[in-house]
């Protein structure tokens, strides 16, 4: 058994995913992130890999104090597990993942790095030893065996890709902010790869919603996507 996998993305119209400038690139609007605020709160961890860490320093926090006051009542932490994967254990103690909230933080990391880990962030989280190299499946399986049944995946492209290839996926929110980034040096969404879905085998679309200047396109990816 694995956690049901909501993969969660904002791109430009041509892909990108940021630019290639020092501050973040803002593609979604308040509308959706609130949608987004809502997603999370309907999950029990939410996973991004440790270059999002370093590069945008997110909290992965639900914001809504309505939302975080239902996650308790319901006997759950306001916020969901943050979890991260990590190939070299290069993760800043100081990071606003380790710092806000109360919630449960694990740390996914290579066989190789876990000693490394440890050392920097050991007394933050819990260092699980990934595989070498990371081992998306046992990533899984163990958060499964942690109770872990609805994880969101909020990226960067290389994790997106990860999860995309190895068919672990079961739906994809992709939300297109209207304009162009236009700098192939900028990060994309995936990058080269053999993914499942092909010209043979086409994606679902679940549902296509407005949302204020952007549009969100639900994609059912396994026969266990929800309706």
């Amino acid at each position: 058994m694995r956690p049901y996998v909501l993969l969660s993305c904002a791109t430009s119209i041509d892909g990108y995913i940021d630019d290639n400038t020092d501050q973040r690139l803002l593609l979604s609007n308040d509308d959706d992130l609130d949608r987004v605020d809502e997603v999370r709160a309907s999950c029990d961890a939410i996973l991004v890999g440790a270059e999002t860490v370093r590069r945008d320093d997110p909290r992965l926090l639900v914001r809504s104090p309505r939302r975080r006051d239902e996650r308790v009542a319901r006997g759950e932490a306001a916020s969901p597990a943050k979890v991260t994967v990590t190939a070299r254990g290069d993760l800043d103690p100081a990071a606003r993942f380790f710092t806000t909230g109360e919630a449960d933080r694990l740390v996914y990391c290579a066989s190789g790095a876990l000693e490394k880990t440890r050392e920097r962030v050991g007394r933050l989280a819990t260092v699980v030893d990934a595989g070498e190299p990371v081992d998306l499946g046992a990533v899984l399986a163990d958060l499964d065996g942690r109770g872990v049944r609805r994880l969101m995946v909020e990226g960067g492209g290389t994790v997106h890709a990860q999860f995309l290839a190895a068919g672990f996926a079961d739906e994809l929110h992709l939300v297109v902010a209207p304009f162009f980034v236009g700098d192939c040096r900028a990060p994309r969404f995936v990058g080269d790869g053999r993914y499942p879905w092909h010209p043979g085998r086409r994606a679902t679309v679940a549902e296509v919603r407005q949302i204020g200047d952007v549009v969100l396109v639900r994609y059912a990816l396994s026969d266990r996507c929800e309706a």
